[in-house]
């Protein structure tokens, strides 16, 4: 009996759209991760791109746990002394809320090239609308 692999060719891919209104924002990412990467199919194999593509909708919406909106911190270092520079996640939010998902996903793929292909894959628009609609997205189950 030969193990599947997975060709380019044979990936047929679905577009999906995810409500975060009032979700969770670390487990929605891990289900959004798990669809980027394509391991919700049964064809999946770790060096091809077998996922789909996800549209994220209402990313202002979005809730946390805890005390994370007042203690997480996204750091920045430019190089130089005196380069790091920090930011909340409550003013994050307020100023670029799709940047806060889009890194959540993005730290729970693999650090790899494949990695990034996948994350071309994902758009996250902070209200209710997005200009997919012709690609009929179906709504996913979280």
């Amino acid at each position: 009996m030969k193990t599947y692999m997975a060709k380019e060719k044979d990936i047929k891919r679905k577009w999906y759209i995810v409500d975060a209104k009032d979700k969770i924002l670390g487990r929605l990412a891990t289900r959004i991760a798990i669809v980027l990467r394509g391991k919700h199919k049964a064809e999946y194999t770790p060096h091809i791109d077998c996922g789909d593509e996800v549209i994220v909708i209402n990313a202002d919406k979005i809730r946390t746990t805890g005390r994370k909106l007042k203690q997480k911190e996204y750091q920045a270092y430019s190089g130089y002394p005196g380069g790091r520079k920090t930011k909340k996640l409550e003013t994050v939010l307020e100023h670029k809320p799709a940047q806060v998902l889009r890194l959540a996903i993005k730290r729970m793929l693999p650090g790899t090239p494949l990695a990034r292909k996948m994350l071309k894959k994902l758009r996250v628009y902070s209200g209710e609308n997005h200009p997919h609609a012709a690609q009929n997205p179906q709504e996913l189950k979280l």
